[in-house]
């Protein structure tokens, strides 16, 4: 699945280990304004399944994922 939405802003959690990455895309959600996109970045192998089971339990919406060579961008809509 790959998106050519334009995010309102990027969070980069390459390098960090789980559940960093989601709870930096959970603190980025809560600052957004209801429409933003947050594109979260991460190399996390955890991520895949824990940010679209996160977004489906808080209701938001999971527009893309992006698959990288070495990281995976996904693209999450506070709804």
């Amino acid at each position: 699945m790959s998106t050519s939405i334009e995010p309102t802003t990027t969070v980069d959690a390459r390098g960090a280990t789980c559940p960093g990455p989601l709870m930096d895309l959970i603190g980025a959600i809560r600052d957004a304004e209801s429409g933003d996109v947050v594109r979260l970045l991460s190399d996390a192998e955890q991520s895949r399944t824990d940010v679209p089971e996160w977004v489906d339990e808080a209701g938001n919406k999971l527009h893309g994922i992006e698959e990288h060579d070495d990281y995976t961008a996904f693209y999450v809509e506070n709804v």
